[in-house]
């Protein structure tokens, strides 16, 4: 027997990808989510492409990710889709300890950060007033 089917959270034209367990600081990836933030897909993706941060390729993965789940499973137009929400989350953090000076020892923490990408249709009316359709 299956778990019973829980309701759509999000709207009928958003679609999502998460990615949990991330080994990057929260505070360094809500950086790199900020590029993407409320811009259209094709600009986020290549925002990601030529960034020199690190996990900027992961967060490239998850944002092609969520516009395959756009695409695919609730059969949305890639070329009208925008970054609405970029969530950035603390997951949990790793303690070591790094040996000091006089047989101290200092901790030093990994942490780990959860990430959540929804992707939005835009209305055909806001295409009109930006002037792109």
């Amino acid at each position: 027997m299956s778990k019973p089917k829980q309701e759509r959270r999000l709207d009928p034209t958003e679609a999502e990808a998460v990615l949990r367990n991330l080994r990057v600081s929260p505070r360094k990836l809500n950086v790199v989510a900020g590029l993407i933030r409320n811009r259209s897909a094709a600009q986020a993706v290549a925002a990601l492409t030529f960034s020199k941060r690190r996990i900027a390729e992961d967060v490239k993965k998850l944002l092609q990710s969520a516009i395959a789940n756009a695409e695919n499973n609730h059969s949305l137009d890639v070329d009208r889709l925008i970054v609405s929400r970029a969530e950035v989350g603390r997951a949990v953090v790793m303690r070591r300890f790094q040996a000091r000076g006089r047989g101290r020892s200092a901790r030093v923490e990994k942490w780990f950060s959860h990430l959540r990408i929804v992707v939005a249709e835009r209305a055909r009316e806001a295409e009109i007033e930006e002037g792109t359709a």
